[in-house]
């Protein structure tokens, strides 16, 4: 059985650690606004990237009363809304709140879990009995409202795809059991599989007690000595360590038909959708599984089942309105942030950039970066596009790792065609 760990398990944090931080978690919610350059912004917690099709509406209508009617897909399967006035925080949540879409207000920047987006489609074991207990005991924790917003939990069907995103707690499939990971740990710890929500909150809750005195956001902003006596704490709580490094590289869904039809995936050019292509994706999903499931990877899975011929149909009416269906779209792996003029840190408009550098699918990932923040980037191995006040810097990124030996040169501004070039060239390395 599990046990809750108290408060005096964990040692005092090192000198020479982390600096602390020296101001509050400004992660945006739905009732803490950020304000940004193209009006406020909102971003909704969606546990899972698990949505009903009247849960989909629900958001559309928010964009549409409150916003410029778009719906932005992050790196964490939630979704934002932009262009909002900054006095709407009332009408939102209280939109929001008669869906379901905002259960406690002072967990709501909390609720973040990933899912594998497959999980119980392919044969794979379904996480779903996970993710709402998990979602429960979270609201349900009075600790864990102290979570920041960037605290992330994952659940992962035993593929190792949201394994690879770097979360602070992961549960994976193992069997009759489940598999608990601290941070970017080699040693996970076997728990019951029904245990497993449990078991990842009072890990979440132990987080908190060890960086009470460092105002650390996340495990990694934690003192080496500091994380590792949180991972033995939590592995006394739990069951038998097994060795098992965390996987490299996410492996998203593939545009298209899977298994058989038992579902169909799209990706997102950007993660930015159109009020027209949000409708036709609830419209799609309530003629068959009534669900969406948002991914990490800004995409979108739609569980079926589909007849052979319907899924064609679907994908057919989805990319004639600009989604992408197959694996050989230009716009395969590209992603960037917000850039200019949505946001005033940006030095570079990235998101027109890499619209005019799209071109052969390349072996990596890329994504463009308007600062040095490189809000929203990916994990495991991409190549890293930075605007400067020079120009570009085009680096090939492997985990957490930048490699210098195969950086390209900042490319100067002025030269899109040299530009679209080098990046292509980095990513077919």
């Amino acid at each position: 059985m599990l046990a809750a760990m108290p408060d005096s398990a964990l040692s005092p944090l090192s000198a020479g650690g982390p600096a602390l931080r020296d101001s509050g978690d400004a992660c945006p919610g739905t009732l803490r606004l950020h304000r940004a350059d193209d009006g406020a912004l909102a971003r909704v917690r969606v546990p899972g990237g698990v949505l009903s099709a009247d849960r989909a509406d629900a958001l559309l209508a928010a964009a549409g009363r409150f916003g410029d009617s778009e719906l932005h897909l992050t790196s964490r399967g939630n979704v934002q809304l932009r262009g909002l006035d900054a006095e709407c925080g009332g009408g939102l949540a209280e939109l929001l709140t008669a869906a379901g879409l905002l259960p406690s207000a002072a967990h709501e920047r909390a609720r973040n879990i990933v899912a594998s987006p497959l999980a119980g489609l392919d044969g794979s074991p379904p996480v779903s009995g996970w993710l709402s207990g998990l979602d429960g005991l979270v609201c349900g924790s009075a600790a864990a409202a102290s979570l920041s917003g960037r605290f992330l939990f994952a659940l992962d069907d035993g593929r190792g795809d949201v394994d690879a995103l770097g979360a602070d707690v992961t549960l994976i499939a193992a069997g009759d059991s489940c598999l608990l990971r601290i941070g970017a740990s080699d040693e996970v710890f076997r728990v019951p599989g029904g245990e497993g929500p449990r078991a990842a909150l009072l890990a979440a809750e132990a987080f908190l007690r060890a960086a009470r005195d460092s105002g650390a956001w996340r495990v990694k902003d934690l003192p080496d000595g500091v994380r590792a006596d949180l991972v033995r704490t939590v592995g006394a709580g739990a069951g038998p360590a097994v060795h098992r490094p965390r996987p490299r590289t996410a492996t998203p869904p593939a545009p298209g038909a899977h298994a058989s039809t038992s579902a169909i995936s799209v990706d997102v050019p950007l993660g930015r959708l159109t009020s027209s292509q949000w409708r036709l994706l609830t419209e799609t999903a309530r003629r068959y599984g009534n669900e969406l499931r948002l991914t990490p990877w800004r995409g979108i899975v739609v569980p079926g089942p589909f007849a052979h011929d319907e899924a064609v149909e679907a994908l057919r009416a989805l990319d004639a309105a600009g989604l992408i269906t197959a694996p050989d779209s230009p716009w395969t792996g590209v992603g960037a942030c917000i850039g200019r003029p949505g946001c005033a840190k940006s030095l570079s408009d990235v998101r027109a950039e890499a619209g005019a550098a799209v071109g052969p699918v390349g072996r990596l990932p890329v994504y463009w970066s308007g600062c040095e923040r490189r809000c929203g980037h990916p994990h495991g191995e991409w190549i890293d596009v930075v605007a400067t006040p020079d120009g570009h810097r085009i680096s090939h990124v492997r985990g957490e790792r930048r490699d210098p030996r195969t950086t390209v040169p900042t490319v100067r501004n002025g030269d899109p065609a040299r530009l679209a070039a080098a990046v292509a060239e980095a990513r077919a390395l």
